[in-house]
């Protein structure tokens, strides 16, 4: 049973008001939670395949596709071809951070919170925005380039091939462990089917501008206005 405590903004199975100081780790996904863009559809619209892409993107995130890396391979080499000149015209013009993610980033900070960007997209967009908002640690995927263009694969990292809901989860609970804290001491913010899995591992978990089976699940639902709105759950004093 959920509760509207404002327009737009609803909790189910937890109490408000609480104290952000409370919780000592916050993980963001990044495409359309952080930021108000899903990357890869924008670099797919340098090639001509925008809709088709996005149209994956979205069956995706609502759920309806559930191999994330299947879906995402098939995503990426859409692209072949692209240059990193594109990838750069595409993060200058079209990247902005959601409205309320600075404010929201800062007051945690304040609180004495470490920030985690865990993201199925893209490092080149992920380091991007930890230079923007001064993050502590990023997980992302890592575009594989050749002469300046991308080939349509990825490069495997040191901990696995493709950031998907499983590896999302094993990285919040993964930085948990190094800073010391337990889950029940972490939020998890997402928008996707493949946030689930971290936000269920959460001590608090919050869907911004989510899909119905994300809201689903989550503690705190931000339907409508900025990520700062869960400022009026967590008080940051």
């Amino acid at each position: 049973m959920s509760t509207e405590i404002s327009p737009g903004l609803t909790l189910q199975n937890t109490a408000a008001p609480q104290k952000l100081g409370d919780y000592k780790l916050i993980a963001f996904d990044m495409d359309s939670t952080l930021i108000t863009i899903e990357c890869i559809d924008e670099i797919a619209d340098v090639t001509g395949k925008k809709a088709e892409v996005a149209a994956i993107t979205e069956a995706t995130m609502r759920g309806e596709i559930t191999d994330f890396k299947d879906s995402l391979r098939q995503r990426v080499a859409k692209l072949r071809g692209v240059t990193e000149a594109q990838m750069l015209q595409v993060r200058q013009e079209r990247l902005r951070l959601s409205p309320g993610a600075d404010t929201l980033v800062r007051a945690a900070q304040a609180a004495g919170l470490k920030v985690l960007l865990v993201s199925g997209g893209f490092t080149f967009f992920a380091e991007y925005v930890r230079g923007l908002l001064n993050i502590d640690f990023v997980r992302a995927n890592l575009l594989e380039v050749q002469d300046g263009s991308l080939t349509g694969g990825l490069v495997r990292q040191c901990w696995g091939d493709i950031c998907d809901g499983a590896e999302k989860r094993r990285t919040l609970l993964e930085v948990a462990s190094l800073l010391g804290i337990t889950p029940a001491q972490c939020i998890a913010v997402g928008d996707g089917s493949n946030d689930i899995p971290m936000m269920e591992a959460a001590g608090l978990s919050v869907a911004y501008h989510a899909k119905p089976r994300v809201r689903s699940v989550a503690q705190v639902c931000i339907n409508e206005g900025g990520l700062d709105r869960l400022l009026e759950v967590l008080q940051p004093a």
